[in-house]
């Protein structure tokens, strides 16, 4: 790896917490010129504006988001375990700093900057069909109901598990997740089909 590679990898490791904790207009670039150590033009020498920089930041913290969140999905192959370990490791595992990637970028970008909003849409998208292809999976292999839609039963996950991690972090003592996380097995439970 070059070293204008690593100087940019590195800028993005620190900016990312910054632009998830901040948003992208409470970032300043003096804020990430402080947190990396580097001068402004070095720093525009790699990401010539802001928003390309927020969006590498984005991107990177989604990927990081994301890797917690299928973590030893792989270990299993029926499709509610998968589905379960995805949910726990949302529940269970510290969470990007400054919180969930996608939910921030969605509020902190709903009436702003539309590159980034389309990022929070296609990472959006991308989680959704992931769930959905192991729900359809599941339906194939007989271990989920078929007369379930699998956008019902991704929409459920997906809604409970970003709701309680935004009232998580308005009420830090109620433990909102946790309590969907239980909620999201006992569902999944329930649409299960018992074994042939």
């Amino acid at each position: 790896m070059s070293k204008g590679t690593e100087t940019r990898n590195r800028i993005i490791a620190k900016a990312a917490p910054l632009f998830n904790r901040k948003g992208f207009e409470g970032c300043s670039m003096q804020d990430i010129v402080e947190a990396v150590g580097l001068e402004k033009g070095s720093l525009y020498g790699h990401f010539p504006t802001k928003e390309v920089l927020a969006s590498a930041s984005f991107e990177y913290a989604w990927n990081e988001t994301c890797a917690v969140r299928t973590a030893s999905m792989d270990t299993v192959t029926n499709a509610i375990e998968k589905l379960k370990i995805h949910v726990d490791n949302a529940v269970m595992c510290p969470s990007f700093p400054g919180g969930c990637p996608l939910l921030n970028a969605t509020v902190d970008n709903d009436d702003g900057n539309p590159a980034l909003k389309k990022m929070a849409r296609d990472a959006f998208k991308k989680w959704r069909s992931l769930l959905e292809g192991i729900v359809k999976e599941g339906q194939d292999r007989k271990e989920i109901r078929p007369e379930i839609e699998p956008e019902d039963i991704v929409a459920l996950v997906i809604s409970l598990l970003e709701g309680a991690m935004a009232l998580d972090r308005l009420d830090k003592k109620s433990g909102f997740l946790e309590k969907a996380g239980r909620h999201i097995a006992s569902y999944l439970d329930g649409v299960a089909l018992p074994p042939a």
